[in-house]
């Protein structure tokens, strides 16, 4: 999805919805998501990402891993 402003919208909501992270273009196109905060906010990210139907270009799937929070981010940045 590089280039339609995918990482763009995404930070946008992310910061609506208070979570911090990154979004950043992986070599083969694809785009990833780190994002951080409380379990509630991170799965209406998750949600937005899989079902809103405004996103730029096209979302062909959303593949979730959880962890354990590891902290160091300041916002949410475009990588």
């Amino acid at each position: 999805m590089q280039g339609v402003g995918f990482r763009w919208w995404t930070r946008a909501r992310a910061l609506e919805i208070g979570v911090l992270g990154y979004a950043s273009n992986l070599d083969d196109g694809r785009v990833q998501v780190v994002a951080e905060g409380p379990r509630e906010y991170c799965e209406r990210l998750l949600e937005l990402l899989r079902t809103a139907p405004d996103t730029p270009g096209q979302v062909v799937g959303v593949a979730d891993l959880w962890g354990e929070p590891r902290g160091g981010y300041d916002g949410f940045a475009i990588r």
